[in-house]
């Protein structure tokens, strides 16, 4: 599947149906060894009234992928498995 037919879709949780975001407002970590993708970056919303401070993402781990359908991406992830990182824009 090329990148370009994951845009739009949106990313839930199997877990507990937690919408996560549109994989468009998102990023890739890519190794660079091999092209593999690593994780998902997904900006993290509950923080949205921080207007001043870092951006923060949710760091999913691409090994929580289950299935990527025509809309959206289905992931099972734990919430002690998610990484929140902040970064400067």
């Amino acid at each position: 599947m090329r990148l370009s037919k994951l845009g739009g879709k949106e990313i839930v949780n199997l877990n507990d149906g937690g919408r996560l975001g549109i994989l468009a407002e998102s990023d890739l970590l890519v190794d660079e060894r091999n092209g593999k993708i690593r994780s998902l970056l997904v900006p993290d919303f509950r923080n949205q009234f921080s207007i001043f401070s870092d951006k923060s993402f949710v760091e999913i781990p691409w090994d929580c992928v289950r299935k990527i359908g025509n809309d959206m991406i289905i992931i099972e992830m734990e919430d002690e498995k998610s990484i929140r990182r902040s970064f400067s824009l």
